[in-house]
């Protein structure tokens, strides 16, 4: 199995190709899919032919789903798509059986995917307006583009293209208005209306000589069933579309308000007064120093877990049974302003290592120099002395080795400095590695978005264990990136299967 084969196959991903009577293409287009996926399922919508036999005869059989009369092609990708729910795939890529989608594009749904996870992509067939087509498809495909920008307030260059990846847990129980051909038009109109993204992606397409086409198109009776349809769909969107769009804007909007207030309320209300006045009423010891922390730590875990940030479940995974009982550099990769929340719940013991803007806030600096943290921006030579006395203390540091967050949630490049602490302190790496953070509030991002989020505590990294990855601390930054961008990878197949 190649390394996109088990890509595909962990983020459950399948092919999925109608055919009827395709007899002279299907085998040819059902071996170069399997060449790019490993499950691929072929829907013969009662088909006359040998196409049976011929799949059946391939080296690797594909899965086959046989309805017993021609229904149409909405009914053969609504029958594939339930026989893909049933075996737990999460998205489902669609071809036709006529070789005019080329299976070698298959990469490119895949990699729109993995940065679009939960879209529907749609792939834009490549020179559209300048391939030999009749008058006819022209004109449908400009048709359809019209009046789906009408339906959805989507404009799409190619809405007529068959090589699409769906969301298959996003489809709505599959309750199709239409049977035919016109069915991936209604797919990706109810897709809209209910939130789900449609990116677009270029594809390539290939056009026989007009003699070799197989076409099972009936001009008359089909494009009638399209207006009727486009009608229908038209008088759904005023009075089911929009209104639903509307109520998802406001409800983001009033989403993200209340985030921001509670927030405010903990930051501002509560934890600043508090911390003022707890400070004031006798000396300030060590426990009090921790009982601050404490407090810190008990807030985060109360907004993340018990109160929940509005459309962001959390979840976290200890697969090492981390207690934190020991100091430790903390690293974490860097993503949204939601990132503090996970790691500061972690332990009362904890340092953050802070950005200007974080130390210099009128809001909460009073808060976090009481805490100790410190401004990163100071450089480690001249907070080492601090931060010995911390880790001599119990505390351990954290800090974002990126520096700064990440615009897309990639992993961008590990700076020296928390690996330079380590070795100085002589203290073990701890690994933290969160994911949906950035997808739930990206950086410059104005709105909360509904996304899970998720952190992972990794296997602690000893000193010696460290040096065995690199000997120059250049080394070990480039190690620990690419460490973290594998499980990143990991994190993100499993849980964009349910997004």
């Amino acid at each position: 199995m190649t390394e996109q084969q088990k890509t595909l196959r962990a983020r459950a991903i399948c092919v999925i190709i109608p055919t009827y009577n395709n007899a002279g293409t299907i085998a040819d287009v059902v071996r170069r899919a399997q060449e790019q996926c490993s499950d691929v399922i072929v829907v013969c919508d009662g088909c006359t032919d040998n196409t049976i036999e011929l799949l059946k005869a391939l080296e690797e059989v594909p899965t086959i789903v046989e309805l017993p009369k021609n229904s149409g092609k909405g009914a053969a990708l609504k029958a594939g798509f339930e026989y893909a729910l049933e075996k737990g795939f999460a998205y489902a890529i669609t071809l036709d059986g006529d070789a005019q989608h080329y299976p070698e594009d298959i990469p490119v749904l895949l990699r729109a995917n993995q940065e679009h996870p939960g879209a529907l992509i749609v792939g834009e067939r490549k020179n559209l307006e300048s391939a030999e087509r009749s008058k006819g498809s022209k004109f449908a495909n400009a048709f359809s583009n019209f009046w789906f920008a009408v339906q959805t307030l989507t404009h799409l260059k190619d809405t007529q293209t068959g090589y699409r990846l769906y969301p298959l847990k996003k489809l709505r129980g599959l309750s199709l208005l239409t049977s035919r051909y016109e069915a991936e038009l209604e797919l990706m109109v109810f897709a809209s209306w209910h939130g789900v993204k449609l990116v677009s992606e270029p594809v390539n397409v290939f056009y026989p000589p007009r003699s070799e086409r197989v076409s099972h198109f009936r001009p008359t009776k089909d494009f009638a069933r399209i207006t009727v349809l486009n009608m229908v769909l038209c008088l759904l969107a005023v009075i089911y579309g929009y209104p639903l769009a509307i109520i998802r804007g406001v409800l983001t909007l009033l989403r993200t308000i209340y985030a921001m207030l509670i927030f405010l309320v903990f930051s501002m209300l509560i934890m600043t007064p508090l911390v003022h006045i707890y400070l004031l009423i006798g000396k300030i010891t060590e426990k009090k120093r921790y009982n601050l922390h404490r407090m810190l730590s008990f807030v985060a875990r109360f907004i993340t877990c018990y109160h929940k940030i509005p459309g962001v479940p959390y979840s976290q995974g200890n697969p090492h049974n981390e207690k934190f009982d020991t100091p430790a550099v903390i690293i974490c990769n860097h993503q949204s302003h939601l990132d503090l929340m996970p790691m500061l719940m972690q332990t009362p013991k904890m340092i953050i290592l802070t950005a200007d803007w974080v130390w210099n806030n009128p809001v909460y600096r009073y808060t976090i120099r009481s805490a100790e943290f410190l401004p990163v921006s100071a450089g480690v030579e001249a907070i080492l002395p601090q931060l010995k006395s911390l880790v001599e203390r119990g505390y351990s540091i954290a800090v974002y080795p990126e520096g700064t967050r990440s615009k897309d949630c990639s992993i961008g490049r590990f700076h020296k400095g928390a690996f330079h602490m380590a070795q100085e302190l002589n203290i073990d790496i701890l690994p933290l590695i969160i994911y949906g953070s950035g997808k739930a509030l990206p950086k410059h991002g104005r709105y909360l978005r509904k996304w899970p989020m998720h952190l992972e505590i990794g296997k602690r990294i000893s000193p010696s264990e460290l040096r065995s990855y690199g000997e120059t601390l250049k080394e070990q930054a480039s190690y620990m990136r690419k460490y973290y961008k594998e499980h990143y990878v990991e994190l993100a197949n499993r849980i964009e299967q349910n997004v």
